[in-house]
């Protein structure tokens, strides 16, 4: 499955002529003409990644950005700026407002393309972790015990599957089975005859269809819509 971009931008030459470029490279894109649309097509299909433009009527770049940081479903969601504001203190408010890319127009395709696929390549799983830092594993193990839990009680939970759709490939799926299982990422690589590398951008992207931050949040979603086979 293709990976899933919104773009958002008020220009509609521009707009279409880079999502002719980007679906070229392999992207499935959305667009939005404004930042308003491009806020209700998050709330229907959340995407892999966005690309927005600054300059917008009503509402702007920046708050739309500040709209995303502050929903927890997208807190994490990598944002591109693709703009015509290029100055550096513009380039620092976007930084600043947790942007993680910033492209001043007129700008290079492949340059766009590159920085895309980097970032899909280098999405976390999880909050990221400072410099050093080890992993809470106090933390995972009470992770995985809730999720031991929840399959304990799953005939209590509502398993009829809800009114959505979500569109999941067979390693995606097979992905989500292991981690209801309980397991961490480098057993699930060891099952599936992967890498950890693999195993957590499946698992970011279960995190992104799903609007879920945790892997106790994802389990409980997939039980509660039938996701489970």
């Amino acid at each position: 499955m293709s990976p899933r971009l919104l773009l958002v931008d008020d220009e509609p030459g521009l707009r279409e002529a880079v999502k002719d470029y980007l679906e070229e490279s392999g992207f499935a894109v959305q667009v939005a003409s404004n930042a308003r649309e491009g806020w209700d097509l998050l709330q229907q299909n959340t995407p892999d990644l966005v690309i927005s433009d600054i300059m917008m009527p009503q509402v702007d770049g920046y708050q739309f950005l500040k709209q995303m940081r502050e929903d927890p479903r997208f807190k994490r969601l990598p944002v591109v700026f693709l703009t015509a504001k290029g100055m550096t203190t513009d380039r620092i408010q976007g930084y600043n407002s947790g942007v993680d890319a910033y492209i001043p127009k007129p700008f290079d395709p492949d340059e766009l393309v590159a920085i895309v696929e980097n970032l899909l390549d280098r999405r976390p799983v999880s909050q990221p972790l400072a410099e050093g830092e080890a992993p809470d594993i106090a933390e995972l193990a009470n992770q995985i015990a809730q999720i031991k839990a929840m399959l304990t009680q799953r005939s209590a939970i509502n398993t009829t599957p809800a009114p959505i759709k979500i569109d999941l490939t067979p390693r995606e799926q097979s992905v989500l089975n292991l981690v209801t299982e309980g397991l961490m990422n480098k057993e699930i690589a060891r099952r599936l005859q992967t890498s950890v590398r693999n195993v957590e951008k499946y698992v970011s992207r279960l995190f992104s269809k799903t609007g879920t931050n945790s892997r106790t949040e994802l389990v409980r979603f997939a039980l509660e819509h039938g996701l489970i086979e």
